[in-house]
């Protein structure tokens, strides 16, 4: 049954303003909350750790939390419209559902969950995965709790994932070495983060409902429970390779290019994450992407134009996925995770 804003009590805001975020200092939640802050209509709070040494950007407030202490995180979240998750991967496993707990304490009607990742409608991608199980765990207790959420599904951070080693898409920059799945043929949906920044500021720029039964215009309702799709680029590891070496200058002679099997490499993956190796998870979790009969790859359900997404240049991409390799190696836990 549909809402509409002109059913609401008198003084209703029929807009998302004050927004909360967990991992605002982040690899997605700092594109986040800069998208969010260029938009001029949100007041952005950070749940930030006491002991965090994350930068903040400017103009963000800051709420100190101890995850320990629940109250701290209810406080925090008090009078909060929307509550976006992002947590890094050496979080806590209990970390989501806490929050998502203290958030419906506080009242928080809507929540951003922890899953910046493929289509959740892939369902054996997610099994394969073993994150399809854990997201739709997280979706399921915040609507036990009386809340809605709005997943995002944008595929792997293409910057982040050229820069982040050999066991995404298969560049080891400093040794000039790539490793090719298959004959690196299969394509796959990927965003850049400023992309997911982008999208995610937009929906929650929109009104929060139609005003009435013949408003027709976009709304943050449209999306709630579902999820916003998205995307940069639709691309294979050979077209990756092309747009590297125009970027830095090289040639095929520059590098060490070997192949494997992407069925064989998820195998290698699986195997070293049930013996505990979470260094594996990078290797089951791309090769699994690139599985040529079922790959990564949503484009046709992206909803770039309905956001009047910009269209983005792959080599543009490129470039800032090599610059973050310079952040990223300062940050040894983030490349192992």
């Amino acid at each position: 049954m549909s809402e509409y804003a002109k059913n609401k009590p008198a003084g209703f805001k029929n807009a998302i303003e004050k927004v909360a975020i967990v991992g605002a200092g982040g690899t997605i939640g700092s594109h986040l909350v800069s998208a969010l802050l260029k938009t001029g209509k949100h007041t952005v709070t950070a749940l930030s750790r006491k002991d965090s040494s994350n930068k903040l950007p400017d103009g963000v407030n800051v709420a100190p939390v101890d995850y320990s202490d629940e109250s701290t995180i209810v406080e925090a979240l008090k009078g909060q419209e929307f509550f976006i998750i992002t947590l890094s991967p050496t979080a806590p496993r209990d970390t989501h559902s806490k929050l998502v707990q203290a958030a419906a304490k506080a009242g928080v009607p809507y929540i951003m969950p922890n899953s910046y990742a493929g289509d959740i409608e892939q369902v054996q991608f997610g099994v394969d995965t073993l994150l399809g199980p854990v997201a739709k765990a997280h979706r399921e207790e915040i609507e036990k709790l009386g809340m809605q959420w709005i997943a995002v599904c944008c595929g792997f951070w293409y910057d982040y994932s050229l820069a982040g080693g050999e066991a995404r898409f298969g560049f080891d920059f400093d040794k000039h070495t790539l490793t090719i799945y298959d004959d690196g043929q299969t394509k796959n949906s990927v965003s850049t983060l400023a992309q997911v920044g982008r999208a995610v500021a937009k929906v929650l720029s929109f009104p929060l409902f139609p005003q009435d039964e013949e408003d027709k215009s976009l709304t943050i309702s449209s999306w709630l429970n579902k999820a916003v799709y998205l995307k940069s680029f639709v691309v294979n590891q050979n077209e990756i390779f092309e747009s590297v070496k125009r970027v830095t200058g090289t040639t095929d002679a520059d590098w060490t290019v070997t192949h494997e099997n992407t069925k064989q490499r998820y195998e290698e993956g699986m195997a070293l994450v049930k013996k505990g190796n979470m260094s594996g998870f990078g290797k089951l979790l791309y090769s699994r992407a690139f599985y040529p009969e079922d790959p990564s790859d949503f484009a046709a359900k992206a909803q770039n134009e309905l956001l009047d997404l910009p269209e983005e240049k792959l080599d543009d991409a490129t470039k800032d996925g090599i610059e973050l390799l310079k952040e990223l190696q300062k940050r040894p836990e983030r490349m192992a995770a």
